[in-house]
């Protein structure tokens, strides 16, 4: 169980990571912007790519009536996803220790994967749902009305994942190195219980 309870440290600890490199990454690119305008998204905040993205995405957003992007104190997922990662983070290295002194099962290490990938897909719906507000919920009295054929008020939503194309803008949105370091940790988890069970076995 030695070198599963390590495995199991190791991809807790890597969570942590979050707290230091973006979870996720917004890019917008049009003819007008040479060098794409870009968001990190962090699990406490959205920073610019550039100095004053931020400042020209929110530009560009007051045309068509979308609200600016939001400081950390406006949405509660900035202040709640740090403590539910580090919460994550403690209970995984807690769990690894008591593996390493025979004190838990494998079957831990599974517990603790599945109920981190439910905190993921609650996550990322979450994420979703502030796409689609953001990109639709529209001030009725903006200097740009745009209207598709049918005369229905356009939405400006970014993509959870992948691209669209937003009136000139193609926007991209993908996972940046804290999601792949997220990832790697819960790879070296499931590793972790599988190791486990065969160590049991032996």
């Amino acid at each position: 169980m030695k070198k599963a309870s390590i495995l199991m440290i190791i991809g807790s600890c890597l969570l942590l990571s979050l707290f230091y490199f973006p979870l996720w990454n917004i890019e917008l690119g049009a003819p007008q912007y040479p060098v794409p305008l870009g968001m990190d998204i962090y699990i406490n905040g959205i920073k610019g790519v550039q100095e004053f993205d931020l400042q020209n995405i929110d530009g560009l957003n007051h045309y068509i009536g979308m609200k600016t992007i939001p400081k950390p104190e406006q949405m509660w997922e900035f202040s709640v996803f740090p403590i539910v990662i580090a919460s994550m983070s403690i209970l995984g290295i807690a769990i690894g220790v008591a593996g390493f002194f025979n004190k838990v099962k494998p079957g831990f290490f599974l517990g603790w994967l599945i109920l981190m990938g439910l905190l993921g897909i609650a996550g990322m719906y979450d994420f979703n749902l502030w796409l689609v507000e953001y990109g639709s919920d529209l001030d009725p009295h903006a200097i740009m009305k745009m209207v598709d054929t049918a005369g229905n008020p356009l939405t400006y939503e970014p993509p959870l994942f992948g691209h669209r194309k937003i009136l000139n803008f193609d926007a991209y949105s993908y996972p940046h190195i804290g999601a792949y370091l997220m990832a790697l940790g819960m790879l070296l988890t499931f590793i972790a219980y599988f190791v486990g069970i065969k160590s049991k076995k032996n």
